[in-house]
């Protein structure tokens, strides 16, 4: 469970959200791409990168003088396992909201 909470942590942050959907949307990218339109420095990327890192969601490589950044699926895993492990509860809501729209949209005006 420690993974999966470092997993919805990492992703709580908006920069951080938007990284993750950049490298999923466009492959791997160097960390540069990653700074272009953000209004932040290196710096500040470089710290959600390691974030990002040290919760199982990226992967970095070095290639010549830049590191090169890509999503590590295993990470994103934990995230549909648990959504898909939540099904059965979210069947269950719906199907109790069918059945009170039925009997509310039943109803003799």
């Amino acid at each position: 469970m420690n993974t999966l909470l470092a997993t919805f942590s990492a992703l709580s942050d908006a920069t951080r959200f938007s990284i993750v959907e950049q490298l999923m949307e466009q492959g791997e990218l160097p960390a540069g791409d990653l700074i272009e339109g953000r209004g932040m420095s290196g710096a500040a990327i470089s710290r959600h990168l390691k974030v990002l890192r040290s919760a199982g969601l990226v992967q970095q490589r070095v290639q010549g003088t830049q590191r090169m950044y890509s999503i590590q699926p295993e990470g994103l895993r934990a995230i549909a396992e648990w959504t898909i492990s939540k099904r059965q509860f979210w069947e269950a809501s719906l199907d109790r909201l069918d059945d009170i729209i039925e009997r509310e949209t039943s109803w003799p005006t």
